[in-house]
């Protein structure tokens, strides 16, 4: 966990007065938000919220200022994106910060799939616990390589591809590579040697194994791709058919397996 700093703020014997100030204030702010629902609209409305911005200025001094903002889960968003979306600092009042603004400021981050804000107080702490994106494929598409997540979307930002990273290709792949790992991951094993998958003229893959320019080819059928992936685990276990010499191996015919031998030395 990241904290902007580990000093304490406050001391521990002005507890009490403090406590009486921020009841008092609390029900001078309870109040004055009804007459703004009552009334926003009109005159007297803006007249509260002058006032209401007013309060919130103020009751900075009864110990409502922001002490700490505390971060977890964050590993590839970088520090400076983050207080350029969050836009808050120590000293802010905790109870004027829109934590739904900074909710939707924060997922329009490329690495941030989801974040949970809240407020804790005495000492006054925003939390945010973010769930960030993780990379399960990289799509190359006209010579362009981009991060896939696991829900198939493109994570928009800059990235090295990386050798132990599916590759996929094809028009489309993104959309359908989800459905594809959730079947090809259950065998550990043999999903460790899958090195790219090609969607073939968006209806189908072709899984290649060990070696994107040089390893085997398994062309896998346009339906029932799950009885296809069980086929060619129970052939490599039983067989050793991907340790052979290989081109292809075919199992788009539901009752046969074709597969051709690597006739180059």
């Amino acid at each position: 966990m990241e904290t902007a700093s580990d000093n304490k703020i406050y001391e521990n014997v002005l507890w009490p007065y403090r406590l009486i100030g921020n009841l008092l204030l609390m029900g001078s702010v309870w109040l004055i938000t009804i007459g703004v629902i009552t009334v926003r609209h009109n005159l007297i409305g803006k007249q509260i919220d002058s006032l209401l911005s007013e309060l919130y200025q103020q009751s900075v001094g009864f110990g409502w200022g922001i002490d700490d903002i505390t971060i977890e889960g964050r590993d590839k968003t970088s520090k400076e994106e983050l207080l350029s979306a969050l836009n808050i600092s120590r000293g802010d009042n905790i109870l004027n910060v829109d934590l739904h603004a900074i909710r939707d400021q924060l997922k329009a981050l490329p690495w941030i799939k989801d974040v949970i804000i809240s407020r804790r107080y005495f000492p006054n702490i925003i939390h945010i616990s973010i769930k960030e994106r993780k990379i399960k494929s990289i799509w190359q598409y006209k010579n362009e390589f981009y991060p896939i997540d696991e829900d198939g979307e493109i994570i928009e930002t800059e990235y090295v591809p990386q050798k132990n990273v599916l590759q996929i290709i094809g028009e489309d792949a993104p959309q359908h590579i989800k459905e594809l790992l959730e079947i090809v991951e259950e065998d550990k094993e043999l999903f460790s040697r899958l090195k790219a998958a090609n969607y073939i003229s968006k209806r189908r893959w072709d899984l290649i194994f060990d070696d994107v320019e040089h390893g085997i080819t398994v062309k896998m059928p346009e339906e029932d791709i799950k009885s296809a992936w069980k086929k060619l685990v129970k052939l490599d276990k039983t067989q050793g058919i991907l340790k052979y010499k290989l081109t292809f191996i075919d199992l788009r015919l539901k009752n046969k397996v074709i597969v051709k031998v690597n006739d180059k030395k």
